[in-house]
Order: structure tokens, then C-alpha cells, then sequence
């Protein structure tokens, strides 16, 4: 094991599995997350939305990153996202597989020209 350091995980939801399948294509293209899960199966989402409460059938996506490509992953997200305010929301990881860890901050580094 080794500890997670730079080593983030963001958690975002869609409305549509395509527009998650879109979303994850394009950060991992563009190596802003290592690897996205979309989870196909839809949660059932509760909040409140210009004072009323909502609900809704979302599909999370479950990206991994660095800190260092946060700020640009979510920029990305917001751009291709369809809801007015995605969900986009940072977790530290405090450990992990040291081959994992290695891998991910590889996966995500800027190339060097």
C-alpha cells in the first residue's frame, strides 16, 4: 500500500448514460482522469432545485485524478455537461495500491513536447 498524496477522486452525475459515456471518453482523451467507471445502473437522486424538491434517475460517473489536474478536469466537465450546475465533487485518497497510484499519476501527466 501506499499513500494516496496528489491522488483525488471526483464523483459526477448525468442525466443519460451516453452524455456520461461522452464525458468519460473525452477527460480520459484528454488525459485530465487516469479512468472513469460510469455506473450503468441509475441512482435515484433527491435535492432541491430553484425551491422545490426534486428527484431524479442520474448515473454516476467515478473519475480518477491528481490534484494537479483538478481545477482542468472540472472546467472540462462543466463544459460538456447539460445540467446548469453539475454535481462535481473532489476526494482525497489516503491509500492505495502502490502500482495503482503510480499508474494513475502517469495516465495523467502532461506530455512533454
Amino acid at each position: 500500500m501506499k499513500r494516496g498524496g496528489q491522488s483525488r477522486i471526483a464523483l459526477v452525475t448525468c442525466g443519460t448514460i451516453a452524455e456520461g459515456r461522452r464525458i468519460a471518453r473525452t477527460v480520459v482523451g484528454k488525459r485530465l482522469a487516469a479512468c472513469v467507471n460510469l455506473i450503468v445502473s441509475p441512482i435515484e437522486s433527491f435535492y432541491t432545485w430553484k425551491g422545490r424538491l426534486e428527484k431524479a434517475r442520474e448515473y454516476l460517473l467515478v473519475m480518477k485524478t491528481t490534484a494537479k489536474r483538478l481545477t482542468e478536469l472540472e472546467q472540462e466537465v462543466k463544459r460538456l455537461h447539460s445540467y446548469d450546475v453539475p454535481e462535481f465533487i473532489a476526494l482525497r485518497v489516503s491509500e492505495g495500491s502502490a502500482n495503482y497510484l503510480t499508474w494513475l499519476s502517469s495516465s495523467v501527466a502532461r506530455r512533454r513536447k
